[in-house]
């Protein structure tokens, strides 16, 4: 199998970058977020990015960081939380391991705090989320070779519980 070990999706907040960076030492592989790509790409936030730019903007910039991330990386990848929204992105990420990590709106508020530093929720953030949440959880379960409820757990479990889905052993 081509492109990385494991992709990590699912909604801001979720733990991906955490889980992930977890995730590659126990793999004993690297780590990329395709988030850090574009802000490090770019000079600027990703909330930077939606003020000056707007949505489709950045979503075609992360599409490019995704489809390079998952063409030259081969150990834990974490997407951003829309970067499923790509027909394309979808199309590359069939067949590879892909986690999609899910939480409940309450987890994210615990999580978040929803704050004003997630451009996609700056204005009740509560029903955006789960808006976005109704637009996008059947995308991630669509990709998903494994889901993971993150709900209550710490990073430490839901970890063991992405390796003990995908049957992959510690390095």
């Amino acid at each position: 199998m081509s492109g990385p070990l494991v992709v990590l999706v699912g909604p801001m907040g979720v733990g991906k970058s955490t889980v992930g960076q977890l995730l590659a030492e126990r793999l004993g592989v690297a780590y990329r977020d395709t988030d850090d790509d574009i802000v490090t790409e770019q000079g600027r936030s990703i909330a930077e990015i939606f003020v000056d730019e707007g949505e489709d903007a950045f979503r075609a910039t992360e599409k490019r960081a995704v489809q390079r991330a998952l063409a030259g990386h081969d150990g834990v990848l974490a997407l951003g939380g829309g970067a499923v929204l790509d027909a394309d992105t979808r199309g590359l990420l069939a067949g590879l391991r892909v986690v999609y990590l899910s939480m409940d709106v309450e987890e994210a508020v615990k999580r978040t705090g929803l704050n004003a530093a997630r451009p996609l929720l700056a204005v009740n953030p509560r029903k955006q989320w789960r808006e976005l949440m109704e637009a996008r959880r059947h995308l991630y379960e669509e990709i998903a070779t494994a889901v993971v409820a993150t709900d209550g757990r710490t990073p430490e479990e839901v970890t063991q519980a992405a390796l003990d889905a995908l049957e992959l052993k510690e390095a």
